[in-house]
């Protein structure tokens, strides 16, 4: 099979796990029932001006399977991180105790619990778009290479090639399908 060719496909490979790894990262934010230090992963904290990962300011730990503390290493960080924690808008209110942030969570509701799900199955659903949408690039560049004067694809080989690209579209539309199932089973056990 032509080079072009091939490190395209592999490109296309790289792309759609990278793809499905966003989507992993994404619905571990989600609350499930249980507390997780990366449900306030990716609050943005003012810290003495500068914006900064709540990571890079203090400790996150979950003493409880309903709780998260977040103990700064900087006391007087306290504020900005409550402050960036009730503005991010995650359903919950951290409790300040002395020199760490109490977040405990309440019990997830029946409707509740079918709202996170609903908002799975979008976040999948955008997985999948972005899938598709990698798929109909790299078929855009794998009938390209026919056009190529150096090293021209022929025409066998750009069939393989988009049933190749095909077949790892399923593979990894597949792997969506598969993590969300298990998010959802996460989510509805009580």
């Amino acid at each position: 099979m032509n080079e072009q060719v091939k490190k395209l496909i592999e490109e296309t490979s790289t792309s759609m796990i990278s793809a499905v790894d966003f989507l992993e990262n994404s619905l571990k934010k989600l609350r499930a029932g249980k507390a997780s230090p990366q449900m306030v992963s990716g609050v943005m904290v003012d810290y003495y001006g500068t914006m900064t990962p709540i990571e890079q300011v203090g400790n996150i730990n979950t003493p409880a399977s309903n709780q998260i503390t977040i103990q700064p290493w900087d006391k007087n960080a306290i504020g900005p991180i409550n402050k960036a924690i009730m503005d991010a808008n995650l359903g919950f209110t951290p409790k300040v105790e002395a020199d760490l942030l109490r977040i405990t969570l309440p019990p997830l509701t029946e409707e509740r619990r079918k709202e996170i799900v609903k908002s799975v199955k979008k976040e999948a659903e955008e997985g999948k778009v972005s899938i598709r949408n990698i798929r109909r690039n790299s078929l855009e560049k794998i009938k390209k290479t026919k056009d190529n004067k150096e090293n021209p694809a022929t025409e066998d080989e750009i069939k393989q090639a988009e049933k190749e690209v095909q077949d790892i579209t399923d593979k990894f539309i597949k792997k969506i399908d598969e993590v969300v199932s298990l998010k959802e089973k996460e989510v509805m056990t009580v």
